[in-house]
């Protein structure tokens, strides 16, 4: 076994969690358009994640396309997560890519507890038992890929229970990068800056969304499209890349 990275990942086989809508959906996207199959997971709305899988299997007729529903509120739920996507594609896993996330904007004297622990949930530990099932089920020569946030770097109030739970992800990145290399799996994240997807709207008034705009290049929030290439270059001749988190912010924040 020794370490290979290449621009050609035709055949490969991909599992995304939130796959099919949004940085996930265009993720997909372009990795059918470069011969991946794909194993996509969706949290609610099977019809519309149904019409998502039709659209990618008429466009793109050589790959397989593959869907699962699940919550992933439990351990379990991403074990039998990964295990599905093991008995639907017989050569395994080759990339793992999780955008599963909850973004809340709110002052630390307000939190409570409920929201403390399902931000909690979402950020931290399904992003934990993701990176672990994904380091023991990727196959050798894997690459494992985590959206977080580029509000990582940034010093500002409101956003401290996004921060704070996101966090620990860099570090789970770290360790696993070290405890996988033998196996020569690239481990990284990847930090969008403010991204113009529905996830962003529902925390900001219309004069934030303005200020953010005009810290970015050109004055705009951050796109999928901006993202996606980085995301292929993790999992294709990027991979020599490992244990990193890749800011991608337009200059909204620095690391």
């Amino acid at each position: 076994m020794s370490f290979k990275a290449s621009a050609n990942i035709s055949g490969k086989t991909a599992l995304i969690t939130g796959g099919t809508k949004n940085l996930g959906g265009e993720t997909a996207k372009d990795l059918a358009s470069h011969g991946v199959n794909l194993f996509l997971h969706y949290r609610s709305n099977g019809e519309e994640a149904a019409k998502f899988q039709k659209e990618l299997q008429t466009k793109y007729p050589d790959i397989k396309v593959e869907i699962y529903q699940g919550a992933l509120t439990k351990a379990d739920d991403v074990t039998k997560l990964f295990d599905a996507g093991l008995k639907a594609f017989d050569k395994g896993i080759d990339f793992a890519i999780n955008n599963v996330g909850k973004v809340l904007k709110k002052p630390i004297i307000e939190i409570t507890e409920e929201e403390f622990d399902e931000m909690d949930l979402v950020n931290n530990k399904v992003a934990l038992f993701f990176l672990k099932e994904a380091g023991k089920k990727v196959n050798d020569n894997g690459r494992i890929v985590s959206i977080v946030t580029s509000l990582l770097a940034a010093y500002t109030p409101f956003y401290g229970i996004y921060q704070g739970t996101k966090a620990p992800v860099e570090f789970y990145a770290k360790a696993l990068s070290k405890e996988v290399n033998n196996r020569f799996i690239s481990v990284n994240n990847v930090a969008p800056g403010p991204m113009d997807t529905p996830f962003l709207y529902g925390q900001e008034t219309d004069e934030s969304v303005a200020y953010l705009k005009s810290v970015g290049f050109g004055q705009r929030l951050t796109e999928t499209h901006d993202i996606v290439p980085i995301v292929r270059f993790l999992v294709s001749e990027g991979a020599w890349v490992t244990g990193q988190t890749i800011f991608a912010s337009g200059g909204f924040t620095a690391h």
